[in-house]
């Protein structure tokens, strides 16, 4: 498997060229990147990067991948990203890492988003992933019934479970939880993720729309090639 995570991201490194200002994803994939770029970077690449999580941070600092903020550089040319999940119209599931909000803020302020994984991320429906959605802890139940009631509405069921770690809550970078909802599958992705928006409690969700145009995707065969539409 992470032979393929490697290859993914490979195909994806050749979007990269000099003087990039780039996202930097979270998660088993985008690291093989991480360290694929760094390789470049050692032979003379030029770019920048802004990390979507402490994580990917500390293995761009390792590394030697210049790194700056969001707040120094606003303006992204390219998001490379993974995925739990990947749908019709590169519509995503992310979050299994607990960087969605992150990862959300970052390829928003990218011109291009590009997604690499293995081809078991690939999926006809979305949901049988878990769907992370990052909540604050204040209101935690009220927040928690708020979208049981508007998964009722749109017709999904299946349980939601905060998100633990050793024992305890995991929190996100920002300080915030993760509610996993097993809905078993989203038919409608839009109108969740706008019932979502609509909950105070909600920080964030783990449905990406209309925000990847490309995809890497390694399988057996190589690595294939899939657009938004």
């Amino acid at each position: 498997m992470r032979e393929l995570k490697i290859e993914a991201a490979r195909a994806a490194l050749g979007q990269v060229t000099d003087g990039m200002r780039l996202g930097i994803g979270t998660g088993s994939t985008a690291e093989e990147f991480v360290r694929l770029l760094a390789e470049r970077v050692a032979d003379g690449l030029s770019v920048i990067g802004v990390p979507t999580s402490e994580r990917t941070a500390g293995l761009c600092m390792e590394l030697g991948v210049p790194l700056t903020t969001l707040d120094e550089t606003p303006a992204l040319d390219l998001t490379i990203d993974g995925a739990d999940e990947i749908g019709p119209g590169l519509a995503l599931v992310k979050g299994g890492g607990g960087a969605l909000l992150r990862e959300k803020i970052v390829a928003a302020a990218s011109a291009r988003m590009v997604v690499i994984a293995d081809q078991s991320k690939l999926v006809e429906t979305l949901g049988q992933f878990p769907l992370p959605i990052e909540v604050n802890a204040f209101g935690l139940r009220a927040t928690m019934l708020a979208v049981e009631e508007v998964a009722r509405e749109l017709g999904l069921k299946g349980s939601l479970a905060v998100r633990q770690r050793a024992g305890e809550p995991f929190l996100t970078d920002g300080g915030h939880l993760i509610v996993d909802a097993s809905f078993g599958r989203i038919p409608d992705p839009r109108a969740l993720a706008s019932a979502l928006n609509a909950i105070p409690g909600v920080v964030e969700h783990g449905l990406f729309l209309d925000l990847a145009d490309t995809a890497f995707i390694a399988g057996d065969g190589g690595v294939r090639t899939v657009g938004a539409f």
